[in-house]
């Protein structure tokens, strides 16, 4: 089940967002700054976050809130964003992500946004494997950032969104 998150949600929005990062990354990121990720921080984030009025969407299985996914207008004029979605390792594979990232090119589309982009590790292989069976396609810009004392690149996926989810 697809909904959007609501405030109470913070704590597991913090919960799936430590651990699949703890999970995804883990031949990334040094292992003391993963297991170091404070929930916490986290959880009083989202509820902020939550609590301004950002849309959120979550998957729920069994009751309880196993993904999400941010999408909203990219600070690209014209553009559409995937800010962020992860699912809890655990569920890998089970169609959440597919609900997930199908819930927010829609909301993108209902924003009257044509196409969108997301961002996602250059290392990330999983992921971007997944991007890839949903019809996203590389494109050209790149970014280099520095995340947990780790110089990472990022690259900049992007879908059409017109022609159908």
């Amino acid at each position: 089940m697809i909904r959007w998150a609501d405030v109470g949600d913070a704590e597991h929005l913090a919960e799936v967002h430590v651990r699949t990062w703890q999970r995804a990354y883990e031949h990334i990121f040094p292992e003391d700054f993963l297991l170091g990720l404070d929930r916490g921080s986290r959880a009083r984030w989202w509820g902020r976050f939550v609590g301004e009025g950002h849309r959120v969407h979550v998957a729920e299985d069994a009751g309880r809130v196993v993904g999400f996914c941010h999408a909203d207008s990219s600070s690209d004029a014209g553009w559409g964003e995937i800010f962020s979605i992860y699912v809890s390792p655990e569920c890998w594979g089970r169609g959440h992500g597919h609900a997930l990232l199908t819930a927010g090119e829609s909301t993108l589309l209902a924003k009257g946004h044509e196409r969108a982009l997301l961002w996602v590790l250059e290392a990330n292989e999983r992921g971007r494997r997944f991007y890839e069976r949903q019809h996203w396609t590389m494109g050209k810009p790149i970014r280099v950032e520095e995340i947990g004392g780790v110089q990472v690149t990022e690259v900049r996926y992007e879908k059409g969104l017109t022609g159908g989810l």
